[in-house]
């Protein structure tokens, strides 16, 4: 594995990108390939389909493969003693941009917790898409918590009246959100951030929105909540 740990925009906050992450990759784009079909994601704002992997699922044994090879570097990168898994799931982008939502438009939050953090392994081998981090330019704010939550939401409320929201996915910097960070997707690639970061999934506009995990944009999602020492 190659760990780096970036120190990202105003509150210097840890993302944690690995390279090379497991040895057979692809023997989890076959795992995924045979979940197939992904039901559409009804319970978040995800824009495409996942299949959810809980206790007991065939997958179950990749989620818990990928926490325990995590936890030594989960815990010095955010100096705790251990975390508790959340939820895992396979997740596909599959919605193009003229059928986007408007809050799928904007870069968004997971939770209002620092806590809590996100585990995106990307297993394709699609050019030019990521993850990408910004800074809500009104408000200063990049990272959410229980006390700024309502005064972003409130302004993003403002902005949406005012300004109306731009069509497809969030990209560069505009006049609402500064784009501070973006890390490229890659394959094998396991990127780690808190969910209160502000982000979005970077999209290219020629991006092909398949829902075959063995063509798509395939990745591993798993969300962990990190122990209060």
């Amino acid at each position: 594995m190659d760990v780096k740990v970036q120190h990202i925009g105003q509150t210097g906050a840890r993302v944690v990108v690995i390279d090379d992450f497991l040895i057979e990759a692809s023997r989890v784009v076959d795992m995924a390939a045979a979940c197939m079909p992904f039901p559409p994601e009804g319970q978040t704002a995800y824009p495409g389909r996942r299949r959810h992997i809980g206790p007991g699922d065939p997958a179950s044994p990749y989620v818990m493969g990928v926490l325990q090879k995590l936890a030594p570097v989960i815990g010095q990168a955010f100096d705790v003693s251990g975390f508790g898994i959340v939820e895992a799931s396979f997740s596909l982008v599959t919605t193009p941009p003229d059928a986007l939502s408007p809050v799928q438009r904007l870069p968004h939050f997971d939770w209002a917790d620092p806590r809590m953090v996100a585990v995106l392994h990307h297993l394709h081998h699609l050019p030019d898409t990521g993850t990408a981090f910004y800074r809500h330019i009104a408000s200063g704010i990049e990272r959410v918590d229980a006390e700024s939550a309502p005064r972003l939401r409130q302004a993003m409320r403002d902005e949406d009246e005012r300004m109306g929201v731009s069509p497809g996915f969030a990209a560069e910097t505009n006049d609402r959100y500064e784009k501070i960070f973006h890390v490229e997707a890659r394959f094998n690639r396991l990127v780690i951030y808190q969910g209160a970061l502000l982000h979005s999934g970077y999209i290219p506009p020629d991006f092909t929105y398949s829902d075959d995990p063995r063509t798509g944009r395939l990745t591993g999602n798993i969300f962990v909540r990190l122990n209060d020492t």
